[in-house]
């Protein structure tokens, strides 16, 4: 059988750091912003006016007075960003477009959305996680209800390649090239990385390079995300993981998300996998909206869910990482949600009430009605 391939390599000579919510995202997102000396790219799906989008665009029309400053945010994503703010990034010189507008009457079409989170400065510095721009994911204006984020400071090689996978979708959204010099990125440590995309469930790098990893894995396979619908193969790799007695562990959202019909249709995997030794938490404090998988000393975070209508629909890419520190740190941030979550044990799993389990059946059908309706 012909291995697969993907479109980025291993590159040796990255430095990675993790960075923990929207306090410590957002802050050096905008120091690097004001920094920028040769040009910012932005790529973001979920963008809503106010209070984050605010401190945005005045650090990107600063930008863009000096440097080109190019920004792609998803239609349908930034649906609540008003007309005035999109006029003050144009005004100033950002160059702005809008990826797949929604139009009456394209149907499905519709659904394909660009999901990816990417800020890129100078071919130098990158930062990619699951972050949108907006109020929810900034401690200082929600308070104790604000979304938990993950996300990666990336600089060495990598970072060529992000620009690579904006510059193609903003060709994808033009219909012109990025009309920017190429700078050589500048070797930042000797840690491993690597960047993966998806595009279809068929097609999808991120799954597929998860897959590998959990039936590799020797010690440990933590998976934290927001949206819980996993496919087959993902399913039944971590009932293997289990079976060869790797500590197999999910961090999911619990009451608090912004999509209970999401959860309540992913929650009727939960009896298998419970039943076969997977070990769930329900993270309690607030909503968890990462996307961040750990197996052994394999890191991989950035905008995919295990969802099967995101790997479907979405434009998604991650950066994954393989070295000890860095796994580590995500070890430790885990283990700390972990400690917030609280743990269903099978047998407590199976004593659930009637009504719960009839909104899992009910949902989980909608569920397969809506896959199969995409199928056809």
């Amino acid at each position: 059988m012909t291995k697969q391939q993907y479109q980025f390599t291993w590159r040796s000579d990255g430095k990675f750091a993790l960075l923990i919510d929207g306090e410590q995202i957002f802050s050096a997102m905008l120091k690097a912003i004001q920094s920028a000396q040769s040009h910012v790219l932005l790529e973001i799906y979920l963008v809503e006016s106010g209070v984050v989008i605010d401190q945005f665009i005045d650090a990107l029309c600063k930008a863009a007075s000096r440097i080109p400053v190019y920004v792609l945010f998803d239609d349908f994503g930034a649906r609540k960003l008003k007309s005035q703010d999109r006029d003050r990034l144009r005004d100033s010189g950002v160059k702005l477009l809008f990826f797949n507008p929604v139009r009456y009457g394209r149907w499905l079409k519709n659904l394909r959305r660009d999901h990816r989170k990417l800020l890129s400065i100078d071919d130098q510095l990158a930062f990619v996680g699951g972050m949108g721009l907006s109020d929810i994911f900034d401690p200082e204006t929600s308070g104790s209800k604000s979304w938990h984020e993950a996300a990666v400071e990336i600089r060495g090689g990598c970072v060529a390649d992000w620009r690579r996978l904006f510059a193609k979708n903003w060709q994808r959204a033009s219909g012109s090239p990025l009309s920017i010099p190429k700078s050589d990125s500048i070797a930042a440590g000797e840690q491993a990385g690597r960047v993966t995309v998806g595009y279809g469930a068929f097609r999808s790098e991120v799954q597929r390079s998860l897959v590998a990893h959990i039936h590799g894995a020797d010690r440990r396979v933590w998976l934290a995300t927001a949206y819980f619908i996993p496919s087959w193969k993902v399913r039944r790799a971590l009932r293997h993981a289990t079976r060869r007695g790797i500590d197999v562990r999910l961090l999911l959202p619990g009451p608090d998300c912004d999509h209970p019909a999401v959860r309540q249709a992913g929650r009727r995997f939960y009896f298998r996998l419970l039943r076969s030794g997977v070990r769930i938490f329900e993270y309690q404090i607030r909503f968890s909206h990462q996307k961040l998988f750990l197996c052994d000393d394999w890191v991989s975070i950035g905008s995919c869910n295990i969802d099967r209508w995101n790997l479907r629909w979405s434009l998604e890419a991650n950066q994954e990482v393989k070295d000890l520190a860095f796994s580590d740190s995500v070890r430790s941030a885990l283990e700390n949600d972990f400690s917030l979550s609280r743990e269903y044990l099978f047998e407590q799993w199976t004593q659930r009430p009637w009504y719960r389990r009839l909104r899992e059946w009910f949902w989980g059908r909608v569920d397969i009605w809506l896959e199969r309706r995409a199928l056809r």
